[in-house]
């Protein structure tokens, strides 16, 4: 894989936040001296520098394809970077203390992409949950005099045909007016008999629309559940940065 070096360097020392930042103990690839680095985790990039003042870094780690897991070493606190691959080199690091190591095998274990998309997809499944609920059958125990078949509960408005996207992210809105999904409930009004319990409909087709169409589109269920966990992690990443900076004189 081939890297821009100047575009990592200032990726590296920018003013972006940082997942996880501090000194560990590095081993060295040919030697097993353990040499201080000051280390930054951005994304899925590990940056160590020699000292945090420098203004390039000696190396960068991807982390992708990787585990990370405690090892025994003869410094303290140690963990490894593991990749996949007979010839793929194994990272060994130390922290100063055993809170700095659980900090920091947790930051690494969540940097990579395929974590990102596990915690993605359970988010999906949650707003689904959200927005259809568990299934139940239709009617009740008790009927209205005038009719002998029961009613149905209001289903909610059906997802759009056509599924606009902001960001490139698709956005799944309830438009009114739009086409409503097969109704697999039984319960139509006129005719059927029994209530079989009615299924979820099937997840809408991901395509692109013009400009327009997106733009009449109102905010969605996943933005507000995306606004609400941001707010949360900028609510932890303050109090981390305030543990950082100390006490207050």
């Amino acid at each position: 894989m081939k890297l821009n070096e100047r575009s990592l360097a200032f990726y590296a020392t920018c003013d972006s936040p940082a997942d996880n930042a501090g000194f560990l103990y590095k081993r060295g690839e040919r030697h097993t001296a353990y040499h201080r680095r000051w280390f930054v985790l951005k994304g899925n990039m590990l940056f160590y520098f020699e000292e945090p003042e420098s203004r390039e870094p000696v190396g960068v780690i991807v982390l992708e394809g990787c585990n990370v897991e405690l090892c025994d070493s003869a410094e303290g606190f140690a963990f490894a970077i593991r990749f996949g691959g007979a010839k793929s080199r194994t990272y060994v690091l130390a922290a100063e203390s055993q809170a700095a190591m659980e900090s920091w095998v947790k930051s690494l274990s969540r940097a990579s992409f395929d974590y990102m998309r596990l915690v993605v997809r359970e988010l999906e499944k949650q707003l689904e949950e959200m927005r259809w609920g568990p299934a139940a059958g239709c009617g009740g125990s008790r009927q209205s005099p005038s009719s002998a078949k029961p009613k149905c509960p209001e289903r909610p408005p059906a997802l759009p045909a056509v599924v606009p996207k902001e960001n490139s992210c698709a956005v799944w809105n309830n438009v009114p007016g739009a086409e409503q999904p097969p109704d697999s409930s039984g319960c139509r009004g006129h005719g059927d008999e029994g209530s079989p319990r009615p299924s979820p409909p099937p997840l809408p087709p991901r395509r692109r629309v013009s400009d327009g169409e997106a733009a009449a589109q109102g905010p969605s269920t996943f933005c507000l559940l995306h606004e609400r966990y941001s707010q949360e992690v900028a609510r932890l990443r303050k109090d981390w940065l305030d543990k950082q900076r100390g006490p207050r004189p």
